[in-house]
């Protein structure tokens, strides 16, 4: 049986247009900064933090600590879904 509550929370992390970039921006470009996510897809820092915020709650992002800055990579679950998305497209 499906877990349905946790297929939500995944669809809901990556039903976002940026939210989408931001994976393909990571999967091109690992273990990158929020700084980075923010001027590369030239959006503001506090929405990219937000969305980076989703999708980490989603388990389709990681987030990781270095020095005074946020790195995010995306999760084999984010390369699934990437792989979904461009089936769909």
């Amino acid at each position: 049986m499906l877990n349905t509550r946790k297929l939500q929370r995944i669809v809901k992390g990556f039903a976002n247009h940026r939210r989408i970039q931001i994976m393909e921006l990571l999967e091109n470009e690992p273990d990158i900064s929020l700084s980075d996510i923010s001027r590369k897809l030239k959006i503001n820092l506090k929405t990219a933090s937000e969305h980076t915020r989703r999708l980490t709650f989603s388990g389709l992002i990681t987030k990781r600590y270095k020095a005074r800055d946020v790195i995010h990579a995306v999760t084999d679950l984010g390369k699934d879904i990437l792989t979904f998305l461009r089936k769909l497209e």
